[in-house]
C-alpha cells in the first residue's frame, strides 16, 4: 500500500514535467509550427470524424489558440450588434471598402478551454466598449494571440490598447496597462502579438501616431522600458530569438528589419522589406528566416540570417548575391503577404497567400520545387504546420491540405471542416486544435470512438 501510495506521488510530481513537453505556449508553438511526433495526431478529419470535441467561441476573433497542461487559451471580441462578416480573399491596400468601423459595443474575453473535454473552465471580460479605431473586413478587433508560462496567461488588445496578464487557473486578473489604440495608415487593425521571455513581455505597435516597442515585468506588469520606432504599420509578431551568441529581439517592419537587445537597444538593422509585414521572424537550426510581400509586387524578399550581427546589415542593392558575414541567402521573390513560413526536417516550405507551395532547401535556399497548386480560387492566411513526416496547410474555406514532407510535392488528404478558418492551429501532445470563424475543434486519432 504504502509503495503504491509512493508511486503515485512520484506520478504527480512528474505530470507537470510531461505536460510541459506537449505544451504550446504561444503563435506558432515552440518551434516554429513544428510539433513533435505522436501517434494519436490525425492526418485526417471532418466535422465529425476524429473529433474529439468541438466547442462554439462567440465573438470574432483570429488569434491562434495556445495551451498549457491541460487548457486551452483563445481570446475573443463579442459584439453586441449585428457587425459585417469577413470576407475571403484579397483586397486592394487603397481599397476603402476594405476596412469597417464597428457599429456596436464590444466584449474583449479571455477563455479557458478544458483541453481533455472541450469544457469552459473560466471566462473573463477584459473591456467592454465601442472600437475607436477601424479593421480590415477580412480581420477582427482580437488577432493577437496570447502568451503564457503556465502560471499566468498574456493578452495584447491592440485594438483598444490593452495589455493584461490572469491567473492560468482562475482567470482572475493580475495586472493591466493601457497603452492607448492607435492603428497603422491603411486602418486595418492591429495584430502583433506579445513575446515572452525570462520573465518579461515584449510588446510591438507601429502605427501613425507614435510607433513603440515596450517591456513589462511579467509578474508586476510594471513598465520597464519604452523604445521609439520610426514605422506606420507592422502585424508581424516579435521573435525572440535565442542564438549561440546571446538572446535578441526581432522583428520585421515595413521600412527595416530590427534587431534589439533585452534593454531595447538595436543591435543591427536590414533594409529591403515590403510595404505590407505579416509574417513572423522566426529561427530553426541556428538560422533566423525573415519575410515579407504582397501579392504581384516586385519586392518580395526572403533572408536567412546568421547570428553576431551588428549595425546595418543590409545587403548590397547592386550585388544582392555577393557573399555576407550575416546573411546565408536570400530570395528576392519569396516572401509571403500573411502566412509565415515553415522549415522542417531540413527544408523551408514556402504558402503563397493564393495557394501556391515552394520548397527550398533551409541552409543554402536553393530551389527543391517551384510553385504548386494546391487548389484554384483558395486564399490562404493561417500559417503552416507540421508533425509525422506531414505538412498541413489550412485555406481560409476551411481545408486542410496534407502535404508528405520531401522533395516530391503530392496532396494525400483533405479535410474539410465548411467553415472560415485563418487563425493557425496549436498542436498539443496527440491533439491537433483549430480555430473556424465559431468554433474551436480537438482532433485526436480515434477521438470520440
Amino acid at each position: 500500500m504504502r509503495k503504491t501510495l509512493l508511486t503515485t506521488v512520484a506520478l504527480l510530481l512528474a505530470l507537470p514535467l510531461a505536460l510541459a513537453g506537449s505544451d504550446w505556449p504561444r503563435f506558432r508553438g515552440l518551434e516554429a509550427g513544428v510539433a513533435p511526433d505522436h501517434p494519436d495526431l490525425p492526418e485526417r478529419w471532418s466535422e465529425t470524424e476524429n473529433v474529439v470535441w468541438k466547442v462554439d467561441i462567440p465573438g470574432l476573433a483570429w488569434s491562434s489558440p495556445i495551451v498549457s497542461g491541460d487548457r486551452v487559451f483563445v481570446t475573443s471580441a463579442v459584439s453586441a450588434g449585428d457587425e459585417p462578416q469577413p470576407v475571403k480573399g484579397l483586397y486592394d491596400p487603397g481599397d476603402e471598402h476594405g476596412k469597417r468601423d464597428a457599429i456596436a459595443s464590444h466584449r474583449w474575453m479571455v477563455y479557458a478551454v478544458d483541453l481533455a473535454t472541450g469544457a469552459i473552465r473560466w471566462e473573463r471580460e477584459l473591456r467592454s466598449t465601442v472600437p475607436t479605431i477601424k479593421r480590415h473586413i477580412k480581420a477582427s478587433f482580437a488577432s493577437e494571440t496570447p502568451v503564457t508560462d503556465g502560471q499566468r496567461v498574456y493578452v495584447y488588445f491592440g485594438s483598444i490598447g490593452l495589455v493584461a496578464a490572469l491567473d492560468a487557473g482562475t482567470g482572475d486578473v493580475a495586472w493591466t496597462h493601457e497603452l492607448g489604440a492607435f492603428n497603422g495608415h491603411q486602418e486595418f487593425a492591429p495584430a502583433a502579438s506579445p513575446a515572452l521571455h525570462d520573465g518579461r513581455l515584449y510588446v510591438v505597435n507601429d502605427n501613425t501616431t507614435e510607433s513603440f516597442f515596450t517591456a513589462f515585468d511579467a509578474e508586476t506588469g510594471e513598465q520597464l522600458w519604452r523604445v521609439v520606432r520610426e514605422e506606420t504599420e507592422n502585424w508581424s509578431t516579435p521573435f525572440v530569438w535565442e542564438n549561440e551568441l546571446r538572446t535578441e529581439i526581432v522583428i520585421t517592419a515595413r521600412q527595416k528589419v530590427r534587431s534589439y537587445d533585452l534593454g531595447g537597444n538595436v543591435l543591427w538593422e536590414l533594409r529591403g522589406m515590403t510595404g505590407n509585414v505579416a509574417p513572423s521572424p522566426f529561427a530553426r537550426d541556428g538560422l533566423i528566416y525573415l519575410s515579407s510581400g504582397y501579392p504581384g509586387s516586385s519586392v518580395r524578399p526572403v533572408y536567412a540570417v546568421r547570428p553576431g550581427g551588428s549595425g546595418d546589415i543590409s545587403l548590397d542593392p547592386d550585388n544582392p548575391h555577393a557573399d555576407h558575414p550575416y546573411i546565408a541567402w536570400f530570395q528576392p521573390l519569396l516572401g509571403t503577404y500573411v502566412t509565415s513560413a515553415l522549415v522542417y526536417q531540413g527544408t523551408y516550405y514556402t504558402l503563397l497567400d493564393r495557394g501556391l507551395m515552394l520548397a527550398h532547401d533551409a541552409r543554402t535556399g536553393q530551389e527543391i520545387y517551384g510553385r504548386k497548386r494546391l487548389r484554384p480560387g483558395s486564399g490562404f492566411t493561417a500559417s503552416p504546420w507540421a508533425y509525422n513526416g506531414k505538412i498541413f496547410v489550412l485555406s481560409e474555406d476551411g481545408d486542410t491540405y496534407v502535404i508528405p514532407a520531401g522533395p516530391e510535392f503530392e496532396i494525400v488528404a483533405t479535410n474539410s471542416l465548411n467553415e472560415m478558418a485563418l487563425a493557425t492551429p496549436a498542436v498539443a501532445g496527440g491533439n491537433l486544435l483549430i480555430r473556424t470563424q465559431s468554433k474551436l475543434y480537438c482532433f485526436s486519432e480515434g477521438g470520440g470512438a
